[in-house]
């Protein structure tokens, strides 16, 4: 075979110098840019007709059109006219898939990447015999006699034809890609949303920093200034948080819901809270104003070395016996033993909101078949993210209010107020430090509120939001969960 190297300054006088040579008939078997021009290799197409065999016998006619490498003429119509060609293969693929056939078979050129000519001429043989191989597809018919309904397919009879159907995973996949793509989308336009906000009314981007600061979640204090009203002085805007804040902030009035009352307090929550402590705190308040007959004081502290004892030496002082158990059992047998008491408080053993042992601890207390008050204690210096998760695991089946502590620890105490608001809990008292019973008191919203908000003039400036930053921050709290959590805010 006679193979010819053509190099010309661009494709356009390499392919001529191909024409002139060898016609138009010539088979291109590659051409490739070099330095300085361009490289045609081709050669005759005789030279092809004489090293294929064609196969007499075949039961079918293959057309040369498909399967023929492309000759120099169809080059020079393809390169002068590229834009017309690219117009018409879109529209094609469009018919190819409204209609449901399959795409027809389409030539390439041979791409030479080597200098071994014969190893190219191999693979030029072993595609034209794949290709009289091949059964051949049924003619498609002429238009005027196609019927209607096989002409055109329906999108769910299309998809059985191409044979393509999607999997779980896929789908699950694209649901995904989907719901960040509306994330992203979301996030932005509320950046830009607050970036507004930001130029319009500078008093609602001020108030939203101060809440930030003071702890509040960024879902609390979006709902919170989006629905405040417009244009307001700054004392007032504040004076209107205020209120709202108080007003969906649940507190006791009095003692009389816990003391003149009476009844069975559990206090519960994670290790360290300070569960111990407050228990003689209120063991201390209740002597205080009713004295040491009608006390009971239970501890499940069993666990913990020196655990109980802690709460006999209080009870010793107090003049209370402190009875000590260890199950369901021994729980049930003390409870009986101080049935005939007004008030009972039981201290339980801490456990990290992420053991099994919270519904452990939980079942027990359900067990007594009594009415069993369980008072979740909240640490004050605890993240607000970590506080939710506590709730979400003493939940149970219900709680009946809360107590926050170490509120002379925190740096700031929106964080608990948030949660306590939005999970629509009953504040009980609040602690602020270990002096029993000096520190502990009912829990004053309109001093809590005002002292969060207090506390975030002295917040460290690397925990404080810049106004440049607010939009930013805004922008990555969309979200339908917290949203829904919110939606009962009364006033809002």
């Amino acid at each position: 075979m006679n193979i010819k190297r053509f190099f010309g300054k661009n494709s356009r006088e390499a392919l001529s110098m191909v024409r002139k040579e060898l016609g138009d008939d010539a088979v291109i078997l590659s051409n490739r840019a070099m330095n300085g021009g361009n490289e045609i290799m081709a050669f005759r197409e005789e030279d092809m007709n004489a090293m294929v065999a064609r196969d007499e016998n075949r039961p079918f006619k293959v057309s040369e059109e498909s399967i023929d490498p492309p000759t120099l003429l169809s080059l020079l119509h393809k390169n002068n006219r590229a834009q017309a060609a690219d117009s018409h293969a879109s529209l094609e693929n469009t018919t190819f898939l409204e209609n449901g056939l399959e795409e027809p078979f389409t030539t390439q050129p041979f791409i030479a990447e080597m200098d071994d000519y014969d190893e190219i001429i191999k693979r030029a043989e072993q595609k034209r015999s794949v290709a009289l191989n091949k059964p051949q597809v049924a003619a498609k018919p002429a238009a005027p006699q196609v019927k209607p309904s096989s002409a055109s397919l329906s999108r769910p009879a299309m998809a059985e034809k191409l044979g393509q159907p999607q999997t779980s995973a896929q789908i699950t996949e694209m649901l995904n890609e989907m719901r960040n793509m509306r994330s992203v989308i979301e996030s932005q336009l509320t950046a830009i949303s607050w970036g507004n906000i930001q130029q319009r009314d500078p008093v609602k981007s001020k108030i939203l920093s101060n809440l930030l600061s003071a702890g509040f979640s960024a879902a609390l204090s979006r709902q919170l200034t989006e629905k405040m009203p417009e244009n307001l002085a700054e004392d007032k805007a504040t004076a209107w948080i205020k209120s709202i804040l108080g007003i969906n902030l649940n507190t006791i009035e009095n003692e009389t819901e816990v003391f003149d009352q009476g009844g069975i307090f559990a206090l519960i929550g994670p290790t360290g809270v300070g569960k111990t402590t407050t228990t003689a705190k209120l063991a201390a308040r209740y002597v205080m104003k009713h004295g040491t007959q009608n006390l009971g004081i239970i501890t499940t502290d069993a666990y913990r070395i020196g655990g109980h004892e802690q709460l006999r030496i209080y009870g010793k002082i107090l003049g209370v016996m402190v009875h000590a158990v260890k199950d369901e059992a021994d729980l049930k047998i003390a409870l009986n033993e101080l049935k005939n008491k007004h008030t009972i408080l039981i201290d339980t053993v801490g456990v990290s909101q992420r053991d099994r042992m919270v519904a452990e601890q939980i079942a027990m207390l359900s067990s007594t078949n009594l009415p069993v008050k369980k008072l979740l204690c909240l640490n004050a210096t605890s993240t607000g993210e970590t506080l939710a998760d506590v709730i979400k695991a003493y939940k149970g089946k219900g709680l009946d209010g809360c107590i926050i502590t170490k509120l002379d620890e925190a740096a700031t105490i929106g964080n608990a107020l948030d949660v306590v608001i939005r999970e629509k809990l009953k504040l009980f008292y609040v602690a602020n430090g270990q002096r029993v019973p000096e520190d502990i008191h009912l829990a004053n919203k309109a001093y809590l509120i005002q002292h969060a908000l207090n506390l975030k003039a002295n917040c460290n400036q690397a925990f404080q939001f810049l106004a440049d930053e607010l939009p930013f921050v805004m922008g990555n709290t969309v979200g339908n969960t917290l949203t829904t959590q919110l939606a009962g805010l009364s006033h809002v």
